[in-house]
């Protein structure tokens, strides 16, 4: 495992700050984007603030927002980190 420059709070915070920049593109507020994704408000709310959210949220949220295809594409590309892990792949 290579040396990870963010603490995985990090990484969420700046998940979270990029899918409220695609909120704010679309034109929704926190409200809107909570009823026509049926997360509460307050998780929401939260997410955007703290990058706590659950992962059935989160997708609520990817799919409302039109972008659940960035969501979809996690860990599709991921390099193996050593040749032993490409052969356990294939065993």
């Amino acid at each position: 495992m290579g040396f990870v420059w963010e603490t995985p709070e990090e990484i969420n915070r700046a998940l979270a700050q990029r899918l409220r920049g695609i909120r704010k593109r679309r034109g929704l507020s926190q409200q809107q984007l909570s009823e026509r994704s049926n997360v509460s408000y307050g998780s929401l709310k939260r997410f955007e603030t703290t990058g706590q959210i659950s992962l059935l949220s989160l997708t609520r949220l990817c799919v409302a927002l039109d972008c659940a295809g960035e969501l979809k594409a996690l860990f599709t590309n991921v390099e193996y980190a050593s040749i032993e892990e490409v052969l356990r792949e294939r065993t």
